[in-house]
């Protein structure tokens, strides 16, 4: 039977060159049911790779610009007086899609950021007092830039935490820049991207997500990874029950990617830095030393001890 996740990838892949690792990372989000925080410099193909994503999913893309006029009812949508019906109708705004690509989501003005990260949280927008449900699958990719922080509103923790996983694109290699410069010399390879998918047949792949088997020494292993982000002196504040709660999530489709129906402890190592690093605070004392969790969460990792892996037991 066709994994089907893995054909999208590919396709994606034969777009997006060399960051096949960062493609499978987005789909785990997708059928996690959660998204994305991308941080990295502008041009290295975000919105290229949420484009190529939408279109072999077969869903509908949208992107917006955050910027700080930005207002709640301009991602929303919002309720116009329609003279011929001498009635409002609702006009949809952007989030009325599958794939959303919130470009800069630190340049906008909090009561927005609050606005779509509502929305990813409760797959629905409020206007007048009236509940709209957004279209499924929904997937958002927002993208913050490190480099030009003058005029931002990071966002705060509490709403980091509200993003499946945070991923860097880096860099392309020589030779990867050499093949992109290759594929983009005569057309746009998007051009001749098609769909490989449905939006129905991820659906349908993240109701079966929910069916990969966790066993009870893999939930023993998330806890205590987790819990030991809590206690350790680098950490000012650790990862809260949610990233326990997202990390088996995302290991669950990690595992249905790659043709299994049960979490390996390979998974959660694989993972753990993705869908926990943006959620630990630091003590002042490592932030003044410039240091980053990522460090310190590869130490207890390293030192955690690793459940035999089964693929038999379901706990």
């Amino acid at each position: 039977m066709t994994n089907i996740t893995r054909v999208i990838i590919e396709n994606v892949a034969n777009i997006i060159i060399g960051k096949q690792s960062s493609i499978e990372l987005i789909l785990v989000a997708l059928l996690a049911e959660g998204h994305v925080l991308i941080e990295d410099v502008p041009g290295l193909g975000k919105t290229l790779m949420a484009k190529s994503l939408a279109r072999s999913m077969g869903g509908i893309f949208k992107r917006v610009q955050f910027t700080p006029d930005l207002l709640p009812g301009d991602i929303t949508g919002f309720n116009v007086y329609d003279q011929q019906t001498n009635a409002f109708r609702f006009q949809p705004g952007p989030l009325m899609t599958n794939v959303l690509l919130a470009d800069e989501i630190n340049r906008t003005i909090p009561r927005t950021q609050s606005a779509l990260l509502e929305a990813m949280e409760e797959r629905q927008v409020t206007v007048d007092g009236q509940t709209i449900e957004l279209p499924r699958p929904f997937l958002v990719l927002a993208t913050q830039n490190p480099i030009e922080l003058e005029g931002t509103f990071p966002l705060p923790e509490a709403q980091l935490d509200r993003f499946v996983l945070k991923i860097r694109l880096g860099y392309p290699n020589h030779a990867e820049e050499v093949a992109i410069l290759e594929r983009f010399q005569r057309q746009d390879p998007y051009e001749a991207l098609s769909a490989v998918s449905t939006p129905e047949q991820i659906l349908s792949k993240q109701k079966a997500r929910r069916g990969v088997r966790v066993s009870a020494p893999i939930r023993e292993y998330i806890s205590s990874l987790v819990q030991a982000t809590r206690t350790h002196d680098a950490f000012r504040y650790g990862a809260s029950p949610r990233g326990s709660i997202v990390l088996m999530r995302a290991a669950q489709a990690l595992a249905l990617l790659r043709g299994r129906d049960f979490v390996l402890p390979d998974d959660i190592k694989y993972l753990a830095e993705p869908v926990l690093a943006h959620r630990l605070i630091l003590s002042e004392e490592e932030r003044i030393r410039g240091e980053k969790p990522e460090r310190f969460l590869s130490e207890i990792i390293g030192r955690l001890p690793v459940p035999a892996p089964t693929g038999a037991t379901s706990g």
